[in-house]
């Protein structure tokens, strides 16, 4: 007993020693901070409030999280809500995605989408698989795509290796295609054995010289794989109209350097624009350019803001013949993603795909060019509605690139551009890349289309048609804010064929 009375008293010693001398650090420490904080010039809350005035921070760091997890309902946050963020995580494991109850949407507020159901809805037996589109005609290798839903363009650089292991294995099991992004083409895209779009961006990488310029040459390296299928010239992107891809030297390794063909560890900055594409006249003679050279269909991707530059583009085409068409147009949305792009670009500049889309489906259909280049709607485009609303106004396919990256594992912690991704996206960091399992991620991606596809069908066959891309505008209406809804085919009125432009045989 005085054994063990001794050992607890030499217990009780060494804790009440640790205690103090705890104690005593966090004292010496906060001492250290009141004089830093009182002597520095830089933060007067910190000068004025001494190391009371430092959890400021502390706080504000933190309460992006708090909100996401406690003080948000499911239906405020941005860039997507709880909701949105959910049917996707449900979607990509497999689970059931279905709600009880009643929904948690307003369906009043100006903008709304509501569709229009038929009384004499599809039965299963009646649906039909959407058909497969030709994109290319006059190519010398025309591209025939059949997925309602492909992957955006997000570069190797932006996102992570495993992550786009995971994109190329998915999208291969999916049967849709893989968009590169602007970092170029790696191992790692070609994986899976998936259809792949390589994107151009302003500064080449992946298809430049050492000086920087276009390299036929490399074009034709780049072509040379099967599983590319066609190329996209990107003039902009929804998130950064005007600037060029932003990639911070943190995230710029040894090997995503050799494939961009720039130095390792220093910033990856695009040039705001193709510095050979000035007007309407260059950007013809690049997409004919690459187009003779790879033999594969080419169009460009754009944030539309300015639009007269498309009726240009349009008559140009007509003066030069249809064969000088792009192949495609890829219309991004004003509230597009990236991972890292300023603020004032970001917030205020571009339309958002609502008004965007129909503005390039009305001007090609006036010029008589629907047919002739398919428009990809991209933007925001994550749940079924979203999709079933670009296929009523006249989409020919839809693309996502943070639709994937939930279906990935992003918690939208919005840390993409600091190289310190919680989940592995889009972090270099081996470490916490580890959570990232290339393979069980890939299943993931496939079910994520397959969802979004089904439940895209699912409201197309509501509103009386067999496939998504039957819908009509009529097929949809828009709320205006005061309780009630217009057709959307009132607000965008869908426009005739100028005479001029009519095909000859249709007199």
């Amino acid at each position: 007993m005085s054994l063990f009375g001794s050992f607890s008293m030499t217990s009780i010693n060494v804790l009440a020693s640790l205690f103090v001398f705890i104690i005593g650090v966090i004292v010496l420490a906060a001492i250290v901070m009141f004089i830093i904080d009182v002597s520095q010039t830089a933060d007067a809350v910190r000068r004025n409030y001494p190391v009371i005035g430092r959890f400021r921070h502390i706080f504000s760091s933190l309460g992006e999280y708090f909100r996401q997890y406690f003080f948000a309902m499911d239906r405020e946050e941005m860039p997507f809500n709880r909701a949105e963020r959910d049917w996707v995580y449900k979607s990509a494991r497999g689970a059931d995605n279905t709600i009880a109850f009643g929904s948690t949407k307003a369906l009043t507020p100006a903008g709304t989408v509501i569709f229009v159901n038929c009384p004499f809805p599809k039965l299963a037996e009646d649906v039909e698989k959407a058909p497969a589109l030709t994109i290319g005609p006059f190519a010398e290798h025309p591209y025939v795509a059949q997925s309602l839903v492909n992957i955006s363009g997000m570069s190797f650089g932006a996102i992570s290796q495993p992550a786009v292991e995971a994109l190329s294995k998915g999208a291969a099991m999916a049967g849709c295609w893989l968009n590169t992004g602007e970092g170029g083409l790696s191992p790692y895209h070609l994986c899976g054995d998936c259809d792949i779009v390589f994107q151009i961006g302003t500064a080449k990488y992946g298809v430049r010289d050492k000086a920087g310029n276009l390299s036929d040459e490399k074009l034709r390296d780049v072509a040379a794989h099967d599983q590319v299928k066609m190329f996209e010239i990107k003039l902009s992107q929804g998130a950064k109209p005007g600037k060029g891809g932003i990639l911070p030297a943190v995230k710029v390794t040894e090997e995503i350097a050799g494939i961009r063909g720039i130095p390792a560890f220093s910033d990856s900055i695009s040039p705001n624009r193709h510095l050979d594409i000035d007007s309407v006249d260059d950007l013809l003679d690049m997409v004919a350019r690459i187009r003779t050279v790879t033999g594969k269909p080419v169009g460009f991707k754009t944030v539309v803001g300015a639009y007269g530059w498309l009726e240009s583009m349009c008559a140009e085409i007509h003066a030069r013949g249809l064969e000088s068409a792009p192949d495609f147009i890829t219309v991004d949305s004003g509230d597009g993603g990236t991972g890292a792009a300023p603020m004032p670009l970001m917030d205020n500049v571009g339309l958002p795909i609502k008004e965007s889309l129909p503005v390039v489906v009305d001007t090609l259909t006036k010029y008589g060019l629907r047919e002739r280049t398919r428009i990809i709607a991209s933007g925001k485009l994550i749940t079924p509605a979203e999709v079933a609303w670009a296929y009523c106004v006249g989409a020919d396919f839809v693309v996502s690139a943070r639709g994937f990256m939930f279906a990935l594992g992003c918690i939208q912690a919005l840390k993409c551009n600091k190289n310190t991704c919680p989940t592995g996206v889009t972090t270099h960091d081996r470490r916490l890349q580890r959570g990232l399992d290339p393979e069980e991620k890939s299943v993931r991606v496939k079910n994520f289309v397959e969802k979004l596809s089904y439940g895209t069908n699912i409201i197309s066959h509501s509103c009386g048609v067999a496939e998504p891309r039957a819908l009509k505008r009529f097929h949809c209406r828009v709320a205006v804010g005061d309780g009630k809804s217009i057709p959307l085919d009132e607000r965008y009125p869908v426009p005739e064929v100028r005479p001029e432009f009519a095909p000859r045989d249709a007199a």
